[in-house]
C-alpha cells in the first residue's frame, strides 16, 4: 500500500482539485508522486497544526493557496542547487520547492523546536532525501556557502540580508518573498547589496499582492 494514501485520504474533498487548478494556473507540471507528496504535506500540516499551532491558517483549503501555491509561485526562479530556507517555520517554502525540484539540496533553518520537529516528520513521511532540517538561530548557523538563500516570512529585508550576509556563495543570491511596500525596505539595504530582479507573483486564489525580490552582492550579474 502506498504509505502516503492514508494521509491523503484524510483531506476534505476539494483540496486535491484546488491544488491541481492552482498548479495548472502557475504552469507547473508535476508527476503523480510529486502531487501525492504535496497533498500529504498539506494533510500533515493540517494534522499537526491542531496540536502545535504551526500556522495561523486553520482551513486546509486555504493552506493550499496561502502556503503551497504561494511557495510554488517562486519555483521558476529557484535553481540552487544548494538552497537555504531561513526562518522556514514548518518548512515553507523549502519543503514545497524540494518536492517540485528534487534536484535541489534544501536546508531548512529555524530556531523553533516544534516547527523543526514537524519539518523532520514531513521529511521522513514524504521520503525527501534532499532536505536537511536544522534547529539553530541564524546568527549561530555556520553552513556551507549556498547558491540561493530564500526567506518567506522571516524578517525585514534589511535584517534578512544582514543576518545571512556570510551564507550565500560569492556569486549567490538572496530571494526575498514579500508583500507590497518593499520599496522603503530596499532603500535601506546595506552598501554592496543590489536589487537584481523583481518579479510580481500571481498566486492562484489569492488577491494580496506578492512579489519576489532577488538581491546580489554588487558586481554580480
Amino acid at each position: 500500500m502506498n504509505p502516503l494514501q492514508p494521509l491523503i485520504a484524510s483531506l476534505p474533498t476539494g483540496v486535491a482539485t484546488r491544488l491541481d487548478e492552482g498548479l495548472a494556473a502557475l504552469n507547473l507540471r508535476i508527476s503523480p508522486l510529486q502531487r501525492e507528496q504535496l497533498l500529504a504535506l498539506l494533510a500533515l500540516l493540517h494534522k499537526w497544526n491542531k496540536a502545535y499551532n504551526l500556522t495561523a491558517v486553520r482551513d486546509v483549503e486555504e493552506m493550499v493557496s496561502r502556503h503551497v501555491l504561494d511557495s510554488a509561485a517562486v519555483a521558476p526562479y529557484v535553481h540552487g542547487p544548494r538552497l537555504l530556507d531561513v526562518g522556514a517555520g514548518p518548512g515553507l517554502p523549502g519543503l514545497v520547492l524540494a518536492i517540485l525540484k528534487p534536484e535541489l539540496q534544501v536546508t531548512l533553518l529555524d530556531s523553533n523546536g516544534k516547527k523543526v520537529r514537524f519539518q523532520r516528520q514531513a521529511v521522513m513521511e514524504l521520503a525527501l532525501n534532499n532536505v536537511t532540517p536544522t534547529q539553530v538561530r541564524v546568527e549561530q548557523f555556520n553552513g556551507q556557502a549556498f547558491d540561493q538563500v530564500i526567506s518567506r516570512a522571516f524578517a525585514s529585508l534589511v535584517d534578512f540580508v544582514i543576518l545571512t550576509q556570510a551564507l550565500p556563495a560569492a556569486d549567490g543570491q538572496w530571494l526575498a518573498m514579500k508583500g507590497p511596500g518593499a520599496d522603503e525596505e530596499l532603500k535601506q539595504l546595506p552598501p554592496g547589496i543590489v536589487l537584481q530582479e523583481r518579479h510580481l507573483l500571481s498566486v492562484p486564489f489569492e488577491t494580496a499582492e506578492r512579489q519576489l525580490l532577488i538581491l546580489t552582492p554588487k558586481g554580480v550579474e
